[in-house]
């Protein structure tokens, strides 16, 4: 990728984590979906008015045309609307990703609901806004608000569809204006899939950068470089170009930086690897034990509560689904360095996940388990696995959990760091990366496998172990 996207990728991620980012969503991201452009929305509608519809520019005046021809009806408009929007289309890649992603505030032209459906589809609560009451409002223990400023297909008799509607949108909808300009101002936004062709935004827009004219907050968008169409003359393909270049020039009016790329496969490349650097900073530390080796079971939470102590003191967030004889001291050095430092809150550093063992019916437990597994190791980038050992009878035994969470972790992308100096089941899976580097960290160098063999050299005291943890995950996380 080249510098400008790569700068982008670390502002933006510092926004997410500092949560002031915000997306703003246009036409071309649901378009992949399957939906129609408006132009072919409008063709039946054009035919009606015997307009070429691709001759057309202004498709909100054929639609203003088709209203006023049949007195000020738009039934047939909203029926379009419906059947266009509303069929089997699911949301893409770009969609699930950046409903992931920790980002709270979502802002759309489109009427579609594919950004509220990959919301609920990533187990968020969306507080969804289209007409203005709404903005009154608020959604109990909602994760993220989805603004839709001009409406939504389910209610398309007060979408913003016609030239009426866009002329008395001050009127019927200047609250979204001016909520729109107060988020402008409090968050960076990334427009993707959008044209800077709307009114209402341009209008917004140029009022935030009149009041706040050289102190605008820095936003970002994504345009794919203009390339010559197989009916395209030079001269057509010169004068497009050009354009680009001043539409460009233009949104940096409004602090708007510009992110050019080749193909638009390069969003989904771009977005995941924002999502898979913030991930990164969310450790799931796995592990169980009812024995703990020749250390003691004093020096093994030492351990555990400066390893995770250090963590938090580096910016980390822990993970944890609380095992027995390790989740106790994990949490405990998370929530002594929070209340330490005195930088942030304890949901900031800590994610507690105790698992629930109250059903007696064994298969509908390692069902929930398996869920539960599935949800939390998702939501983090490394998984840490110590130990691994459980009680069968009067015998010890190696923690299947463990390993079922390292195959887990594999599965979702985690990057897997066994530390086998700690034995039991987390040696065993250290012997199992050890002998297959390549698949578990492909193109990596030789100074991680390196330091990697460190974490499974033996030590007297499990504290030695702490620094070399810190030098691989160091290591791992830096792109």
């Amino acid at each position: 990728m080249d510098r400008e996207i790569e700068l982008f990728i670390q502002d933006y991620l510092k926004e997410i984590r500092e949560d002031n980012a915000a997306i703003f969503a246009g036409a071309g991201l649901s378009a992949p979906a399957g939906f129609v452009n408006w132009r072919d929305l409008l063709r039946p509608i054009a035919e009606e008015l015997r307009l070429d519809v691709d001759n057309e520019h202004d498709l909100v005046a054929v639609a203003q045309y088709h209203c006023n021809e049949n007195g000020g009806n738009r039934h047939k408009l909203n029926q379009l609307l419906i059947e266009q929007l509303t069929v089997g289309a699911v949301p893409t890649n770009n969609h699930r990703i950046l409903t992931r992603l920790p980002i709270s505030t979502y802002w759309t032209t489109n009427y579609d609901q594919l950004i509220e459906t990959a919301l609920k589809d990533a187990g968020k609560i969306a507080d969804v806004k289209y007409i203005t009451e709404q903005l009154a409002t608020t959604k109990a223990r909602r994760d993220a608000v989805v603004y839709k400023m001009h409406g939504d297909v389910e209610h398309p008799h007060d979408a913003v569809l016609i030239k009426d509607d866009y002329e008395k949108y001050h009127i019927k909808r200047g609250a979204f204006i001016n909520a729109l300009s107060g988020d402008l101002v409090s968050k960076t936004f990334l427009f993707i899939g959008f044209s800077f062709t709307d009114p209402n935004l341009d209008y917004v827009l140029s009022r935030v950068r009149v009041n706040f004219r050289e102190n605008q907050r820095r936003h970002y968008c994504i345009f794919k470089k203009r390339t010559k169409q197989s009916n395209e003359s030079e001269a057509e393909f010169e004068n497009a170009q050009i354009k680009q270049r001043l539409a460009i020039a233009d949104l940096k009016r409004f602090n708007i930086k510009t992110l050019l790329i080749d193909e638009y496969t390069q969003i989904t490349e771009i977005l995941a690897r924002i999502e898979r650097q913030c991930r990164q900073r969310t450790i799931f530390i796995s592990g169980s034990a009812e024995e703990y080796g020749a250390w003691t079971k004093a020096d093994t939470e030492e351990f555990l509560r400066d390893l995770s102590r250090a963590l938090v003191q580096q910016g980390f967030r822990i993970a944890t689904g609380v095992g027995l004889g390790v989740g106790d001291a994990v949490i405990t050095g998370a929530i002594e360095e929070v209340y330490r430092a005195r930088t942030g809150h304890i949901e900031d550093a800590l994610i507690m996940r105790p698992f629930p063992r109250a059903n007696p019916d064994p298969a509908i437990r390692k069902q929930l388990w398996e869920s539960y597994r599935q949800e939390l190791i998702s939501s983090a980038g490394v998984c840490i696995l110590v130990l691994g050992n459980k009680k069968v009878g009067d015998d010890i035994a190696l923690a299947d959990g463990v390993r079922c969470e390292f195959e887990i972790a594999v599965d979702h992308g985690l990057s897997v760091v066994p530390i086998g100096a700690t034995g039991y089941m987390a040696r065993e899976l250290w012997n199992q990366v050890v002998g297959s580097m390549e698949t578990y960290y492909p193109g990596k160098n030789g100074d991680l496998k390196g330091k990697f063999d460190q974490l499974g050299n033996e030590v007297e005291k499990p504290a030695e172990l702490i620094s070399r943890i810190l030098d691989f995950i160091t290591l791992i996380t830096k792109e």
